[in-house]
């Protein structure tokens, strides 16, 4: 199932991506898409059998009209989860990535935090910091939890505890992150640093996580051109090992890392994002983001 939330920003209502693009309404069944959701098999369930039944109303044709997606027009769409627990985050998670960085390939997970306050819909306004030269972009699978997970022991078991996926830009300022001192969070945590959606993918669509393409274009040029087959560490341990360190509940999020093609990695001088630019993003069969580029 692909579930989405349509609507102003905090007014959106629950929906789904019917396989023939049609936005069908779920307000009349759950109250949103959230962790309270996703740990819910009879809920979702019924979502599925109403899907299957033909039973799921469409969105009235003014709400639909205002919908930028496959088959439907106009609405914003925001984010496809709500009352996000927390963002956790994987560093140099690629290959590719490491390698044009000059970086060493990490031997266990970097893990990091992003607050759940940095994440906007797909297609909303990104905001560069200000005082930001180095505002860069970074196009990353992100993995939702839908089961309580604490201390996995393997990574099929770590699977099992994926409800599904979703497109997230890991927008990161590299001077803030690597230059001031301290952690990286400084440069991960600035307003709308985390677009996220348009929708989210339940687990049952993705038949191999580590077999999906992801591509970034900053004003149409092709940036990052990559594919989760290069992850050092596969969806399955990452989510394995970072449960070893915290509990995950069901509506956390874990950004798995980006591939090579970031601005941290071009030549001199580097191409960070600056106010006007707009960057698109996509993830194999989970949709694709736009965002425009304003300052702060």
């Amino acid at each position: 199932m692909k579930l989405l939330r349509v609507g102003t920003a905090g007014a959106e209502r629950p929906a789904l991506l019917d396989a023939g693009g049609t936005l069908r309404d779920l307000s009349g069944l759950v109250a949103d898409i959230d962790g309270t959701l996703l740990a819910d098999d009879a809920a979702l369930g019924r979502i599925r059998a109403a899907e299957e039944a033909g039973e799921l109303p469409a969105l009235p044709a003014a709400d639909a009209a205002a919908l930028p997606a496959p088959g439907v027009a106009g609405l914003r769409i925001g984010p496809p989860l709500a009352r996000i627990g927390k963002i956790v985050c994987v560093g140099l998670n690629y290959h590719d990535h490491a390698r044009e960085t000059g970086a060493e390939p990490p031997a266990e997970p970097i893990v990091f935090l992003k607050a759940p306050d940095t994440v906007v819909g797909p297609d909303d306004t990104v905001l560069v910091p200000r005082g930001s030269v180095k505002t860069d972009w970074e196009v990353e699978l992100a993995v939702v939890i839908g089961r309580t997970a604490r201390y996995l022991e393997s990574a099929e078991q770590a699977l099992a505890h994926v409800a599904g996926y979703a497109v997230a830009h890991d927008v990161s300022e590299r001077e803030f992150q690597i230059e001031r001192g301290g952690t990286w969070d400084k440069g991960k945590n600035c307003e709308t640093f985390n677009p996220l959606g348009p929708w989210l993918v339940t687990a049952d669509e993705i038949a191999d996580p580590q077999r999906l393409s992801l591509r970034l274009w900053v004003n149409g040029e092709l940036k990052q051109d990559g594919t989760t087959a290069e992850q050092i560490f596969p969806v399955g341990e990452v989510v394995r090992y970072v449960s070893q360190f915290m509990t995950l509940y069901p509506g956390d999020v874990i950004n798995t890392g980006t591939p090579a093609g970031v601005a941290l990695g071009r030549p001199e001088p580097k191409p960070y994002l600056r106010a006007g630019d707009v960057v698109e993003l996509e993830v194999e069969g989970l949709g694709r983001q736009r965002q425009e580029f304003k300052d702060a």
